[in-house]
């Protein structure tokens, strides 16, 4: 049975989608069957991977609002071989109708009941804010996969958000945890970056992942050509730092399995 993920943090600009897309492709290069979600109305984690948004005829919408099955909504992506369950806009009009739905926080965990034996790793790309789709992703999901910039009003967000997170275990699903905090754009030469890094560490501990992201123009040029930066550059700081991250995860799953 797969793991599952969502990578949410309601502070935009922190390198969520960038973690989505290229986590995906990094775990499905060490051999792992990965299903990204694009929970985002924007769609980006879905342009991200070459999969263009307004040319779709079956997306998150129609998955969450019961109009068509999971798996009928999936696509493949190349060269990155991850499967996507893509969105575009019309999620927008799924929170408003999840609203007057039965069980409107478990769809998205009973829609992925059907195809979670497929996977070892469903990763969900949260939009950015605490909304009844984030609320789906975290009712869904076992872990919490936190992406943020090592900057003082990260620290704030975070408070919030693991709030939400011990809120939705003890309501809804007993099993979520906070699976771990990923560093982005990280600069050590800034010493802001270090103190607030030296925080997370001090009140996290193991939780905070000893992989950080560092700031790499690899990373920010490749979703313009519909690739993870696994594809654009393998050889980039952005590309090494991922597969590391992918390592990272796949050591803690199996020391959890144990």
């Amino acid at each position: 049975m797969s793991k599952v993920l969502a990578i949410a943090n309601q502070k935009g600009g922190v390198g969520k989608t960038t973690t989505a897309v290229n986590l995906a492709a990094s775990l499905v290069a060490t051999k792992r069957r990965v299903l990204l979600v694009d929970l985002d109305p924007q769609g980006n984690a879905t342009m991200g991977s070459g999969i263009d948004k307004y040319e779709l005829e079956l997306s998150m919408y129609e998955v969450l609002t019961g109009k068509c099955r999971t798996a009928d909504a999936i696509c493949k992506t190349d060269p990155a071989g991850y499967d996507l369950l893509p969105a575009n806009g019309d999620l927008t009009a799924a929170e408003v109708e999840l609203m007057s739905l039965n069980r409107r926080e478990s769809r998205l965990r009973e829609a992925l009941a059907e195809v979670r034996p497929d996977y070892d790793y469903i990763l969900i790309d949260c939009p950015p804010s605490l909304n009844m789709l984030t609320v789906n992703a975290l009712v869904a999901a076992q872990g919490v996969l936190i992406p943020m910039q090592c900057e003082y009003y990260a620290l704030e967000g975070l408070s919030a958000l693991v709030q939400t997170v011990d809120s939705i275990r003890d309501s809804i699903n007993p099993k979520l945890e906070i699976e771990g905090l990923l560093r982005t754009m990280y600069d050590p030469r800034n010493s802001l970056t270090v103190d607030v890094s030296t925080q997370l560490i001090s009140h996290f501990g193991d939780k905070v992942y000893g992989t950080v992201i560092p700031r790499n123009v690899r990373l920010a040029e490749a979703p313009s050509h519909g690739v993870p930066v696994l594809s654009y550059d393998k050889t980039s700081r952005g590309a090494v730092a991922y597969l590391a991250l992918a390592g990272e995860m796949n050591r803690r799953t199996r020391q959890a399995a144990r």
